[in-house]
């Protein structure tokens, strides 16, 4: 999402300079209309580089980044999501509904981590295992998986090998999950300082409000 938008705002703002830079090409400096679009173009993508360099430096300035973390970051964001494409391109391999349910709750974790990053990017550094290891196994195991599976060769070796790679799959998922809430954790420990904090001032709202209800009850006796 925050790349989409940076990027909705880098042509909108690219734009006016191309169309201005071209009259001023043309017209200021009576350079032939042809030649003043292709200058144009030239200033387009050079202001777009020089705001992305600015939305960049915005970018790290708001998470405490460095501008190497927050490359290093986008690298690991995009072979994720290369990751996460080959793991898609198995729902129409496996061969059973436990084997296609265990692939789609992989995905699913493995996606809302990657989501998680990619809009708060220093939370890359509380799952940096999933990034290294943990998907790339997934990747890996999957595509052992389906290609065991596809085989006319029922042996027990292959038996036992599927077994062995769908428990190890599962494991894979459990820890997958694990890195979920370890993603999670600081905004779960946020929020429960914020419901704590909630909870404090409505209490010190309803002492008042019992007060006054004891008085008013105490002049409705006193009139009886």
């Amino acid at each position: 999402m925050i790349d989409v938008k940076y990027f909705i705002i880098r042509h909108l703002l690219s734009i006016p300079i191309f169309f201005g830079s071209w009259i001023a090409f043309q017209s200021g400096l009576g350079i032939h209309f042809a030649l003043a679009g292709l200058f144009s173009i030239g200033t387009y993508a050079l202001s777009n580089q020089l705001i992305k360099v600015v939305q960049s430096r915005l970018i790290v300035s708001k998470y405490g980044l460095t501008m190497a973390e927050y490359r290093h970051i986008n690298t690991q964001l995009k072979e994720a999501k290369i990751k996460l494409k080959q793991l898609n391109g198995y729902y129409m391999k496996v061969r059973s509904i436990r084997a296609f349910k265990q692939l789609f709750e992989m995905n699913r974790l493995a996606k809302r981590i990657v989501q998680i990053v990619k809009t708060e990017p220093k939370k890359f550094y509380q799952v940096e295992s999933f990034f290294y290891a943990h998907l790339e196994t997934a990747v890996e195991l999957t595509s052992k998986y389906t290609l065991l599976v596809s085989q006319p060769v029922k042996a027990y070796d292959v038996q036992i090998a599927l077994q062995d790679t769908r428990e190890t799959l599962l494991e894979i998922n459990e820890v997958m999950e694990l890195d979920l809430r370890q993603v999670l954790s600081s905004d779960i420990e946020h929020l429960k300082m914020e419901l704590d904090f909630a909870k404090i001032s409505l209490r010190k709202q309803e002492t008042p409000l019992l007060l006054k209800g004891e008085t008013l009850d105490g002049r409705k006796s006193i009139d009886s």
